[in-house]
């Protein structure tokens, strides 16, 4: 007898270690993940999931459970041993008790016909549910973990239901289409009713574009919800907080729904998958179908948690720091006109990024032309005449943060802007940089630098920051000051009355800008 079929058969060892026995090491603790679109959960983090649940559903012999997105199993193995433990008074034998969870309330949608092998492998410890070595007798191969390939529906050239690009992913039968069942017509088990849905979606998927991959989470979400499951949890990237990307609309419902109880959010991604870079990071949350109330979210950054009960749409942007929020909050007492007031928008100057400049000046009217690549000269009415910024001085700032994917340095701070640039009259700039301020005065400009090199005035922008990408609208929560006078830390944080505890969460998170 093996191992395995030992630890089945007998009741004598503790029932808690069961499924630890089997997978020592545990292999999924270090799988690498497929790609940043469809990442691996490490079982230490679906347990930490698993505890948003009221735990009495482990106990409870007529739960259902769902993974509609199951990669390796990790999800439905994790219940199986809480289900294992809490049912055992009501239904002593190990057997009969293995045999009702995974036929009566485990059931999961893989993604791929490779993440079905594998998933069925974590749960019933076989690949095929019907062979000998499975720790509970289906009829079937794939027992209560289904995958079946189907195809896109093609409507011009993308998936009606998901967007995929017809051109990447109208394949041959040999390759995955990626044309995932849950958020296709025809879902498996959509007869059934589910108390949980539970799991971690594909994030994105390439539309055949070279510059934009369409957000999935959003679907996963929403057909969970159209099941109307007592409890739905899943983990997202975090970039739906600011919306953009197809997800305007998801981002309202999501902050509008009073249904959403609990949300544990990791700005820096590789906290929750280590050595994954996901833009924005990521967070998981709990929606209770039944329960409408404020949301009780939690900060995870450096390994601290702050949680506060919180109202999800305050603010035009999700404010993710609760010590943030508190900050912001206190210096809105104060009333001020935000900095967004002398932000331009994007290509201020109508110029795209590709252009350079000629290497010398053609006429004495040639502008300065400021590029990534450097300054240039272009003719004056490559601008327009009226434009309110050719003839002032003003800072020009990168549209893009100094973090690659959003994410904070090694000691999880953050510098948010980039390259700035005091400009003078008959100075231009590409798509590539924006302008802030409009001055007569060139010293204006220069204490406007000084503001925004502060560690204050860069901590409120990244609290509208979700993402690489600057914009005119991020600096609301940022005080327009009297830019008569240079601006120290020291000074905002004494107009603006900001205690010890809240200085040293600012200089936690921002580090100092030459």
């Amino acid at each position: 007898m093996s191992d395995q079929q030992q630890c089945i058969s007998s009741d004598t060892a503790p029932v808690s270690g069961f499924l630890n026995a089997v997978y020592k090491p545990d292999v999924l603790q270090c799988l690498a993940n497929l790609s940043n679109d469809e990442v691996f959960t490490p079982p230490d983090m679906v347990n930490k999931i698993l505890d948003m649940l009221p735990q009495e559903l482990f106990s409870n012999p007529e739960i259902r459970f769902l993974d509609p997105v199951s990669k390796s199993g990790v999800f439905l193995r994790e219940i199986a041993k809480r289900l294992i433990e809490g049912l055992k008074d009501q239904i002593p034998d190990l057997q009969k008790r293995l045999d009702h969870i995974f036929h009566n309330q485990l059931f999961g949608i893989a993604i791929t016909e490779l993440t079905a092998l594998m998933s069925r492998r974590s749960v019933y410890c076989s690949k095929n549910a019907d062979s000998k070595w499975s720790i509970s007798a289906f009829e079937t191969a794939e027992g209560n973990i289904a995958f079946h390939r189907i195809k896109h529906s093609w409507e011009g050239k993308s998936c009606k239901y998901c967007g995929a690009s017809k051109s990447e992913y109208d394949r041959t039968g040999d390759l995955e289409t990626h044309a995932y069942q849950f958020i296709h017509p025809g879902k498996i088990f959509e007869n059934m009713k589910f108390d949980v849905i539970i799991g971690n979606p594909p994030y994105q998927l390439n539309t055949g574009s070279k510059t934009q991959a369409t957000p999935l989470y959003d679907k996963f979400v929403r057909s969970a919800k159209k099941l109307s499951p007592a409890y739905l949890v899943m983990i997202t990237p975090s970039r739906w907080f600011a919306g953009g990307m197809g997800l305007d609309s998801f981002r309202q419902e999501m902050l509008n729904d009073q249904q959403i109880r609990k949300i544990v959010d990791y700005p820096n991604a590789k906290d929750c998958f280590p050595g994954t870079s996901i833009g924005g990071g990521v967070n998981y949350f709990l929606w209770k179908r039944d329960s409408q109330g404020l949301c009780e979210y939690t900060n995870v950054l450096n390994g601290k948690e702050d949680t506060q009960m919180r109202v999800l749409n305050q603010y035009p942007f999700f404010v993710r720091y609760n010590s943030a929020l508190r900050i912001i909050e206190k210096i809105q007492k104060s009333g001020f006109a935000p900095l967004s007031e002398i932000v331009s928008p994007l290509m201020p100057f109508g110029l795209d990024s590709k252009v350079r400049g000629e290497k010398e000046r053609l006429t004495e009217n040639d502008l300065i032309v400021h590029s990534s690549q450097g300054a240039g000269y272009i003719s004056v009415d490559s601008v327009s005449a009226d434009n309110q910024w050719v003839n002032s001085y003003k800072i020009m700032v990168s549209k893009t943060t100094s973090e690659h994917a959003g994410e904070p340095d090694k000691n999880g701070q953050f510098k948010v802007l980039s390259t700035m640039k005091k400009l003078g009259p008959r100075e231009v700039c590409t798509f590539s940089y924006f302008i802030i301020g409009n001055f007569d005065d060139e010293a204006k400009a220069e204490n406007l630098m000084s503001y925004l090199k502060t560690k204050f005035c860069r901590f409120l922008l990244l609290q509208a920051v979700s993402s690489i990408n600057l914009s005119k609208d991020k600096f609301i929560f940022v005080p327009l000051q009297d830019f008569s006078k240079p601006w120290t830390d020291e000074e905002l944080y004494q107009k603006y009355n900001l205690e010890k505890d809240e200085i040293d969460f600012i200089n936690s998170m921002i580090r100092p800008m030459e």
